[in-house]
This record gives structure tokens, C-alpha cells and sequence, in this order.
């Protein structure tokens, strides 16, 4: 058992019901499964299949109607929201489509801010934001703001500012919508580069196939459900219990979307 590597998100049965007026729309319906610590796994459907929805879910930012997600053993859908905020701030990093820079702050002072949130010393948080905008190639950057930088430049900021802080989990929502496609290649490989040298887990929502191939897990997701569990890179040992909903699926070999 000391050999398997723990599940840091579990999702059971997991409901979202918006209302509009008389009508009921499930954007997420009755979803499982579970993410190992360390898998990089991709959230992957069309536009309005539910998966942004199911990410909101995962990182407490919209309520459950029914259900359980459970994050490093902690009942997120139970948390009130002084709990939650304290609960994403010492676990959870983001990474968004539109980068959700500040427009007022250099590179290097938005790379800083969880790191203020965690009451982390001026010079400390200065030196770790700067070595991770070295590490994202930014270097010659550090005081330059948002419209002063490239798309791509701005996201590279964003995953800085998501990984500073070192999270053990990171969500990214379309991180590369905004990029071409060589630098989304760019940008996933650094996001997937960082991750595997801290052991991070990444979820990640796309609707391209080949940014989804990054990932070592890829579910795929349709009118809210679960359609299908692609295991691209298996982490667990060999010994390790198989989940359920992951037995009839893991050996599935291309796109079943």
C-alpha cells in the first residue's frame, strides 16, 4: 500500500442544476472519478459539455446541488467561504484563458501576489517571484506590465503567478485559448515541465485534442456526463486497486469523444 500514490481529488457523484424560470438544466450529471497526486488530467469536450462548469466545481468556486468533491482529503462542498478562500490559498494555483493579470502591476508584482496572501516577507516573495519568472523565460520582463508584453508573455506571467507558491494542485481553464499554436505548445510544455519537477497535479479544461494529449489521464465530457476515461500514462502501481468507472476504459486507444 506505501507504494501507491494517493488520490488528491475525488469527485462522487457530482450534480450541477442551474434554473431558469421553470426549466432545469444539468450542466454537470451525476459525474465520478478520481485524480492521483502528481497526473496531469485534462477535462476534455466540446463548448458547453459542462467541463468549465465541473473545474468551477472542483475548485469551489460554484456550489454543488448534490454530490461530494473531495480535495487532499477535505470536503471542499461543506466549506463555507472563508474556509474555501483559505483552502485555495495554501493548495490550489490558476491559470485562465485571459491571463486575469493586473493591468496596474509589473510582471513581477503580479507573480508576487499569492505570495503576499500568504503573508510571505517583501524580500523573500521578491526573490521567489523573480526566479520563477526566470524559470517561465521572462527575465528581461520583470518590470514590464501586461500591455506591454505579447500574449504569450502574459500567460508565461500567469503560470508564474499560478506555480510561485508551489500549490499541489493547479487548475487551468483553456490556458492557450488566447495563443497560436506554437506558443501553446510553449506554454503546455512549461506548465507540464514545472508540474512533473514539483509532483504537482494539473486539471486542465480544453476542447483540443492535441493540447489534451499532454495530460496522463484524459476524461472526456459530454452534456454534463462523463462519456469516457482515456489512460494515456498510467501513474499507479502495479498493484493498485483499479477505480470502477476507469476499469472498461483505461485501455482505450485514441479519441472516443
Amino acid at each position: 500500500m506505501s507504494n501507491e500514490i494517493q488520490k488528491v481529488i475525488e469527485v462522487k457523484n457530482a450534480k450541477k442544476i442551474y434554473r431558469m424560470g421553470n426549466e432545469r438544466i444539468s450542466a454537470v450529471d451525476d459525474v465520478s472519478f478520481s485524480i492521483l497526486k502528481g497526473e496531469f488530467c485534462c477535462l476534455y469536450g466540446v463548448s458547453g459539455s459542462g467541463k468549465s462548469t465541473l473545474l468551477n466545481l472542483m475548485a469551489g468556486i460554484e456550489k454543488l446541488t448534490s454530490g461530494q468533491i473531495i480535495i487532499k482529503g477535505q470536503s471542499i462542498h461543506k466549506m463555507g467561504e472563508k474556509g474555501l478562500a483559505k483552502f485555495r490559498q495554501n493548495n490550489l494555483g490558476f491559470v485562465f484563458q485571459s491571463y486575469n493579470l493586473l493591468n496596474s502591476m509589473t510582471a513581477l508584482e503580479n507573480v508576487e501576489l499569492p505570495l503576499i496572501f500568504k503573508r510571505i516577507g517583501s524580500k523573500k516573495r521578491k526573490k521567489m517571484a523573480k526566479d520563477m519568472l526566470v524559470m517561465v523565460g521572462l527575465q528581461k520582463r520583470l518590470k514590464h506590465k501586461p500591455k506591454e508584453m505579447s500574449g504569450g508573455q502574459q500567460q508565461r506571467v500567469g503560470i508564474a503567478r499560478a506555480f510561485v507558491a508551489k500549490p499541489d494542485i493547479v487548475f487551468a481553464d483553456e490556458p492557450t485559448g488566447n495563443l497560436d499554436s506554437k506558443t501553446s505548445k510553449e506554454v503546455m510544455d512549461l506548465i507540464k515541465e514545472i508540474a512533473r519537477a514539483n509532483n504537482q497535479t494539473i486539471v486542465m479544461v480544453t476542447h483540443d485534442r492535441r493540447l489534451a494529449e499532454y495530460a496522463d489521464k484524459i476524461i472526456h465530457i459530454f452534456d454534463g456526463k462523463v462519456e469516457g476515461i482515456e489512460i494515456l500514462n498510467d501513474l499507479r502501481s502495479p498493484n493498485a486497486e483499479v477505480p470502477k468507472e476507469e476499469q472498461q476504459l483505461e485501455s482505450v486507444d485514441g479519441d472516443i469523444a
